[in-house]
């Protein structure tokens, strides 16, 4: 598939200004988010974010993300409620509003990531002791739960243990519960689907709401590689062994091209350049194509249908 042409038709967004005065509006790092009578209009531009700041646009990246996300809220409806409605356009969700949790909760079945640089400091895992003598990329024998307080764009996340959720009353402990078994069982099942097409599924966050009956659905995306790291099962037990980095599916290609440059979320970021954006591109499309299971055709309006068709939706 050639993308060249889509470097420059990438959404970046809306601005307040395209749509009526006291339309209720938010830009987050990746989503535009309209306030409607108890819905939420949910459009994913391609703007790509990394340590917490947005740095660039993708081709066809909010697309997939949007899809990819719709996919697995199909595959685990029968697990937990999600706040989809339908689908407007290939990058816009009608959804529930839901009051959505003050915490990110992480599911981790391999000591990687921030889990592990944490672990290889002698620090807890939010509050997790773990025992000694584990190694880089190991598979835990039960997934863990770490879950992470929710930053304002620009401050990053930071860990928070189950017991200081419960003391500081962030979550209602039947909540808390209901979010837990629903966090592990929605991971098990995307292992299982990963599984199928040959890939791990590693970590992932979700996030949680409360509907307008005081339901907990699941709300945001899920499984996308906005939201988890995968790996390739193939190739997992003889890199593990070897000590070498896993094989991913996932964006940390765009972080270590950043580290690589001296950016790890403070300071100037460097400019992206066309061939790392096509690249990015490409893993996501290959991301897609992989987890789904469904060759990836782009069905995303320019920008400019986009914003007709959200703005037919507020009329």
């Amino acid at each position: 598939m050639d993308l060249e042409p889509y470097l420059n038709r990438t959404f970046s967004g809306f601005k307040a200004e395209d749509f009526p005065a006291g339309t209720k509006i938010y830009m987050g790092k990746v989503r535009d988010i309209i306030t409607l009578d108890g819905k939420l209009l949910i459009t994913t531009s391609d703007r790509v974010s990394a340590f917490d700041r947005v740095l660039s646009t993708i081709p066809c990246k909010g697309e997939l993300l949007n899809r990819m996300a719709l996919f697995w809220f199909d595959e685990t409806a029968d697990i937990i409620p999600n706040h989809i409605i339908r689908r407007v356009t290939a990058r816009t969700v009608l959804v529930k509003q839901c009051k959505v949790l003050p915490i990110e909760v992480i599911v981790r079945g391999y000591l990687t990531g921030s889990a592990w640089r944490d672990y290889e400091k002698g620090r807890p895992v939010s509050g997790i002791r773990l025992p000694e003598g584990l190694k880089r990329d190991q598979k835990f024998e039960k997934p863990l739960l770490t879950p992470s307080t929710k930053a304002e764009i620009g401050l990053h996340d930071e860990p928070i243990s189950r017991e200081e959720i419960l003391n500081r009353k962030l979550v209602p402990a039947d909540v808390w519960e209901k979010v837990e078994a629903a966090a592990f069982a929605l991971f098990a099942r995307g292992t299982q689907t990963a599984a199928r097409n040959g890939l791990i599924l590693v970590d992932t966050k979700y996030e949680f709401g409360i509907d307008a009956d005081g339901n907990v659905v699941l709300v945001d995306e899920v499984h996308t590689p906005d939201s988890s790291r995968y790996w390739y099962a193939d190739t997992y037990e003889a890199y593990f062994e070897q000590g070498k980095d896993q094989r991913k599916v996932d964006k940390e290609f765009l972080r270590q091209w950043l580290m690589e440059r001296g950016f790890s979320g403070n300071g100037e970021a460097p400019s992206i350049p066309d061939d790392v954006r096509l690249e990015l591109a490409r893993k996501y499309i290959n991301a897609f194509e992989t987890v789904t299971g469904i060759p990836f055709v782009p069905e995303s309006l320019p920008p400019e249908e986009e914003l007709k068709a959200v703005r037919a939706e507020l009329s």
